[in-house]
C-alpha cells in the first residue's frame, strides 16, 4: 500500500489508537472504531474517522459498510478481553466476512497472539514454518479465526502473532509484583514492546506482505523467575514468587524470519 491510501483499524485500544494516530502523521487516511460512541467520537480528536462497532455472535452492530467504504486494507485488533473463552470469538469475527465482501477491502490483517502455540517441558523452539498447536480454549478459537480468515476468498488475510505486548507505562512485571504461587519459574520469556508492533504492520502496508504470517517476539528469552526478579529489583517492586515445585512450560519464538522479511529493526529490549 502506499501512503495517503485509507486504512479501516477495528479496535482503536491501546494498540490501535496509536497505531492510527502514527498511520495519520504518516499520510495515511484511517477510519477506526470503539465499542463505545463515546470513545468512537474521541477519535475525531486524532484526524481519525471514528464509528462504533460492536461484534456479536450473532451481529455485527455499527455502521459496518460505511466503516469499510473505500478503505483497501482493514486491521482487525481485538482487544484481549475477547480471547478468554468466554465468549465465541469465532463466530463474532465470521460476522464480518459478508460484509467484508461486499466492500473494497482487498487486504486483511488479522492481529493474532503466539498463544496459539503450545508450551512444552523441553521447550521448543517455534520459527517461522511452525504450525498452531496449541490446546487451550483461547489458542482453539484463534487458531480457527486464522484458518477461516485465510480461506476466505475476495481479500488477502496477513497474520501477525505478538508475543506478550509492553510499553513504560504497562508491564507484566507491573502485574506480577507481589503475586505468589506463580507457575512456570523457568519458562523462557517472549515479549514485545507496543511500538515495534506497531513498526512492523506500518511495514506490513508499506511492503504488501500479504497472505502471510509472521511470529513477532524480541530475540531475548530469559528464564520468567530471573527476568520478573529483576525487573522488579529495578522498579522497586514486590519480586513475586514462583512454585518451584511445579515443572516448567513453555516455548521460544524465534522471529528471526521476521525482522528479514520486514525489514525490521527491533527498537526496544524487554
Amino acid at each position: 500500500m502506499h501512503e495517503s491510501e485509507q486504512v479501516s483499524i477495528l479496535g482503536c485500544g491501546w494498540l490501535g489508537l496509536p497505531l492510527a494516530q502514527d498511520l495519520v502523521q504518516k499520510g495515511y487516511s484511517v477510519k477506526g472504531s470503539s465499542t463505545s460512541d463515546e470513545k468512537a467520537l474521541s477519535l475525531r480528536n486524532f484526524n481519525i474517522d471514528g464509528y462504533r462497532i460492536v461484534l456479536k455472535e450473532d451481529e455485527v452492530q455499527g455502521s459496518i459498510q460505511s466503516f469499510l467504504a473505500n478503505s483497501e486494507a482493514l486491521i482487525l485488533n481485538i482487544p484481549p478481553g475477547l480471547r478468554k473463552g468466554h465468549k465465541d470469538h469465532v463466530s463474532q469475527v465470521l460476522q464480518l466476512l459478508p460484509h467484508i465482501k461486499k466492500s473494497s477491502i482487498k487486504k486483511l490483517l488479522f492481529v493474532s497472539s503466539i498463544s496459539v502455540f503450545k508450551d512444552g517441558p523441553e521447550p521448543p523452539t517455534i520459527d517461522h514454518s511452525s504450525k498452531p498447536n496449541g490446546t487451550s480454549e483461547s489458542a482453539l478459537q484463534l487458531s480457527r479465526i486464522e484458518t477461516q480468515l485465510q480461506k476466505a476468498v475476495g481479500f488477502k488475510t496477513t497474520i501477525l502473532r505478538p508475543g506478550g505486548l509492553f510499553d513504560s507505562q504497562r508491564h507484566p512485571g507491573y502485574i506480577l509484583s507481589g503475586r505468589t504461587g506463580l507457575k512456570n519459574p523457568r519458562a523462557p520469556l517472549n515479549l514485545i514492546h507496543k511500538e515495534d508492533v506497531i513498526h512492523s504492520i506500518e511495514q506490513i502496508l508499506k511492503l504488501d506482505r500479504w497472505g502471510e504470517t509472521f511470529n513477532l517476539v524480541y530475540p531475548y528469552h530469559p528464564a520468567k523467575k530471573e527476568y520478573y526478579m529483576e525487573f522488579c529489583s529495578r522498579e522497586g517492586l514486590r519480586p513475586p514468587v514462583y512454585d518451584e515445585d511445579s515443572p516448567s512450560r513453555g516455548k521460544i519464538i524465534d522471529s528471526s524470519k521476521t525482522v528479514q522479511l520486514l525489514n525490521l529493526r527491533l527498537r526496544h529490549r524487554p
